[in-house]
């Protein structure tokens, strides 16, 4: 009996795993998830993950992205948000879905474009993976090379940055040279969680004013 992708529930805070899932397969299945907006995948060589993150993974992610662009608009930087778009490329049969990405030394090569497809467009220059429901597939990323991700955790931010094939910790980002980001992240996410969204981004933009 064929089970269709409908039937199965993935509650928050849990992962599906499906093995022998061929590209077409991954192709049809990211087009009925499409209306799940909740869920994340990430493919590897015919290994499918499904996961659905809780909800304060969603409340982390939407705060750090309003951080960065909110930094990117002070410094006038160019970007372009690409949120949790799937990254994939057919040739080396990888796919993943970050929980959001920024195209910022690349973002003219993604002008007005709504899907990617990484045989043909660059991977973004920066990926942003919550760390607290799930597990951020490093190899993924590594792949498709990504140059730059950041994964929070409970414990904080880490940036890794890709370095001869590999993923290097780094107390900096290149995207944000000279800017604390480690230390601006972990304080206005734990600021969010006893004042609340609204006047953690007025101090982050009053900090802004001070010290940009």
């Amino acid at each position: 009996m064929l089970v269709k992708l409908q039937q199965i529930i993935v509650k928050p805070g849990q992962q599906m795993l499906l093995k022998d899932i061929s590209w077409q397969q991954l192709e049809n299945i990211l087009e009925e998830l499409e209306e799940r907006s909740a869920t994340r995948i990430s493919y590897s060589n015919g290994w499918l993950e499904i996961m659905v993150p809780l909800p304060e993974h969603e409340k982390d992610k939407e705060l750090i992205g309003d951080l960065v662009k909110i930094l990117l608009d002070k410094l006038q930087i160019d970007f372009e948000p690409f949120g949790s778009t799937t990254l994939k490329n057919e040739q080396m049969q990888q796919a993943v879905e970050p929980d959001t990405s920024f195209y910022i030394q690349n973002q003219a090569a993604v002008i007005g474009k709504n899907r990617l497809d990484l045989t043909v467009d660059p991977p973004p220059d920066l990926a942003i993976e919550i760390d607290i429901s799930s597990r951020t597939r490093f190899e993924n990323y590594k792949i498709l090379e990504v140059p730059e991700l950041w994964r929070y955790t409970q414990q904080g931010l880490e940036i890794y940055l890709l370095q001869d094939g590999k993923y290097i910790q780094s107390q900096s980002s290149p995207n944000f040279p000279n800017i604390p980001i480690v230390k601006l992240v972990n304080e206005y996410v734990q600021q969010c969680l006893t004042i609340g969204r609204s006047q953690t981004i007025r101090n982050f933009r009053n900090w802004m004013q001070e010290t940009l």
